[in-house]
């Protein structure tokens, strides 16, 4: 019993530790949010998290593809993500856009995976 109040204590404290203060210049609700969205094509998966989401408030649509474009000039190393070019556009396949929930950030949204793999795309717009 004593060993498993130990892993606890750690495995709690793990958790904190990943809090760097990059969700210091977000709301706490918006900070709560960014971790909740589940992917539209795997409702029991994750988009993922603020160190995958960028900002993406400009897109084009045309031709059955819609693109979405980076905005996002908020400084990488406290949200602990790769660096992504403002301007740079990305295909949102369309079974990863969302659209059955609000999204209170005031951005579209993007989250991105190693090798540009989109797990969610939520458009701009508030609750």
């Amino acid at each position: 019993m004593r060993w498993m109040t130990v892993t606890l204590a750690l495995l709690s404290s793990a958790a904190l530790a990943r809090d760097l203060g990059q969700w210091g210049a977000e709301p706490g609700a918006v900070h709560e949010w960014l971790r909740t969205p589940m992917q539209p094509d795997g409702p029991f998966l994750s988009c993922c998290g603020q160190a995958d989401a960028y900002w993406a408030d400009e897109y084009e649509a045309g031709n059955g593809q819609y693109i979405a474009i980076i905005t996002d000039d908020r400084p990488d190393g406290p949200l602990q993500r790769p660096h992504r070019e403002v301007g740079e556009k990305i295909v949102v396949p369309s079974n990863k856009i969302k659209w059955d929930s609000g999204n209170p950030t005031g951005h579209g949204v993007i989250f991105i995976g190693g090798g540009s793999h989109v797990y969610c795309y939520i458009a701009p717009g508030g609750i």
